[in-house]
């Protein structure tokens, strides 16, 4: 393999009409596209990826006959529904290899633009930057993420989703079962039965009705367990500090302090995360506070108990039963305490293990991993802004003029200092609690970092990116006069505190570089440069022109661009007053040579010249 066979990744903003193609494959990457080019010889397919540091290139033949050329690579490292599979195989080349240890995948991953994942494969640091900026999409197969690095995620722009409710009631149905079956004493009654005993008063039960549950973590599998304890005439409580006071009255459930929940239960399920936070949240400690007997439902995560304090309380009376479907360590070891503990129920982490719960995630993870794929924000992303698809479909337009005029802001910078300070404004006619700028703030700064760098940017790294560079980036909202019909009437972008390589875009008096720009019949439009204003589409590049306003100006350059066959699109022309300055933006289809950039500035009114592309 040589470098002459490689090609680069060539990112590109991305416009929501774009199409697939066999030739060319478009992965719109939370908003932006990829476009892989190829070169084909004798039927083999030589595609080039980008190192990490955007230095060298590493080049992969692939020849595999299962492969369509064209399409991207989705890795799946555990087993999922069948129905996921095939709607994955629409797009996609799937490969399914299961059980892989962490350095096969780590070998393997730098071939895969995505990566499916249930709880047992971990998606490390080492994993992602393994992939050397090729995976673009992590999915994991049911709710908890624990096992995926986000922050490493995150640093380098790959979307994380999730699949959080098609288990869900899968799930809540599990904790219940577990929750009759510690009272009632079934498993144990079953496996005395069938060792051909009979011994009715050793597993006399409790009742449920009139009990105090305490559900801990009141999201959406929580509070189905909830829904359901209350239908079995259980009171029911919850320590939740994220949940909603609305929800939680609404379902007649009261929401209390983690203390107050424990002094309190009869019953507790647990259903929170495990996060740093969470780890081993019950302990000595926590046993400690709760009521003597009380009863333990765990089919959240195994860390969220320290073990070895639960087979302490279990042994002091302190807690009566458990009933755990998740451990520590997956699976425990044989000789584990609590799975061979006799007031102890276990199950090998079956919450989501029912038919319809599996053929569901398999889907909700596909469809994720497949929109992230197209450039969708997935409303099920972990490590993004939760962006509601309706207001990605409205923004649309505006995400394309904010990338644009961060792109165009810093070409027109000069020197070696850099943009530090950048400052946003929005005019809209709407309430500041309806308009959402979070997607408009990334894009602006993609466009204002990659044009200068090897940095992938999108909404997922975004805010890291900026950081890490010492890039400062400040929002204002002014009011409009137009309608509420549309988000915004338009949007300005200034760099403060650097020169410009063409001076008219800096104000009269002032060190800021200052553009602006509007969306006119869905498509971005410049509308200002400095002081002067403008109307041109951004559906090109761009030709500024500052001159000295007179007659026959615009045909001396349509002339000279006409001649080298440099496409016109657009021309606009705005000035201070008649026969003084004006600066000239002119839209082209393709970019003028170097030849054609002399020539027009050698024309005898025109002042400065500065060519920008998009």
């Amino acid at each position: 393999m040589t470098s002459s066979h490689s090609v680069m990744l060539r990112k590109m903003v991305v416009r929501r009409s774009m199409v697939e193609t066999e030739k060319s494959w478009q992965c719109r990457r939370s908003g932006w596209k990829v476009e892989v080019e190829e070169e084909k010889e004798q039927g083999v397919r030589r595609m080039g990826v980008r190192a990490a540091t955007g230095g060298s290139v590493a080049v992969e033949t692939r020849t595999q006959s299962n492969e369509v050329l064209g399409k991207p690579t989705v890795l799946v490292s555990e087993k999922l529904g069948d129905a996921g599979i095939e709607l994955l195989r629409k797009v996609a080349n799937v490969d399914c290899s299961y059980n892989l240890t962490q350095e096969e995948l780590i070998s393997k991953i730098s071939l895969c633009d995505a990566l499916i994942v249930r709880s047992g494969t971990k998606v490390t640091r080492e994993v992602f930057e393994a992939s050397n900026g090729r995976l673009k999409v992590v999915g994991r197969a049911g709710v908890g993420i624990d096992n995926v690095d986000l922050q490493a995620a995150t640093e380098v722009g790959c979307l994380v989703v999730n699949a959080p409710t098609a288990n869900t009631v899968a799930a809540a149905e599990h904790g219940i079962a577990l929750l009759t079956a510690l009272a009632r004493n079934v498993a144990q009654a079953s496996a005395s039965m069938k060792a051909g005993k009979w011994q009715r008063s050793k597993y006399v039960g409790v009742s449920l009705v009139d009990k105090t549950l305490a559900v801990m973590g009141f999201g959406k599998v929580g509070s189905e367990v909830g829904r359901r304890a209350k239908g079995l005439g259980m009171h029911v409580i919850a320590h939740d500090p994220y949940a909603s006071a609305e929800r939680a009255r609404a379902l007649g459930v009261e929401l209390v302090s983690f203390d107050e929940a424990l002094a309190r239960a009869d019953f507790i399920s647990l259903h929170m995360p495990l996060t740093p936070t969470t780890d081993k949240i019950f302990n000595d400690e926590s046993f400690k506070k709760c009521k003597k007997g009380v009863r333990i439902v765990n089919v959240a995560r195994g860390g969220v108990i320290d073990e070895d304090a639960l087979v302490r309380a279990l042994d002091s009376g302190i807690v009566a039963q458990a009933a755990l479907d998740v451990f520590t360590v997956e699976p425990p070891k044989e000789d584990n305490k609590l799975v061979q503990h006799e007031n102890v129920v276990v199950t090998p982490h079956l919450g989501a293990s029912t038919k319809e719960a599996q053929e569901g995630v398999a889907v909700e993870i596909a469809e994720a991993v497949v929109g992230a794929l197209a450039g969708e924000l997935a409303a099920t992303a972990v490590n993004a802004p939760m962006v509601p698809a309706e207001t990605i479909a409205e923004l649309a337009p505006y995400v394309t003029l904010a990338d644009k005029l961060g792109r165009l802001a810093v070409q027109l910078v000069s020197g070696v200092a850099g943009v530090k300070d950048v400052k946003v404004t929005y005019w809209s006619s709407r309430a500041d609690d309806d308009l959402d700028t979070r997607l408009l703030r990334a894009m602006i700064t993609k466009g204002l970092i990659e044009p200068v760098s090897s940095a992938f940017i999108n909404l997922v790294n975004a805010d890291y990116v900026a950081k890490q560079r010492g890039l400062r980036i400040s929002e204002e909202r002014q009011p409009s006069d137009g309608t509420i019909e549309y988000p915004l009437d338009r949007i300005q972008v200034k760099l403060y505190h650097v020169a410009s390589k063409f001076a008219s875009a800096i104000p009269d008096h002032t060190s800021e570089i200052t553009l602006e720009g509007k969306v006119k019949d869905s498509v971005p439009h410049l509308t200002k440069v400095g002081s002067f204003s403008v109307d041109v589409s951004l559906e090109g590049s761009i030709i500024l022109c500052r001159q000295v306003d007179q007659p026959g100006m615009i045909g001396k350059v349509g002339s000279v661009l006409g001649e080298e066959d440099v496409n016109i699109s657009f021309m606009s022309v705005g000035r201070t007053s008649p026969r003084q300055h004006a600066v000239m933006a002119i839209g082209v289809d393709s970019e003028p040579s170097k030849t054609v950039l002399q020539k027009l500035g050698g024309i005898a009114a025109i002042e400065e010249i500065v060519f920008l592309k998009l």
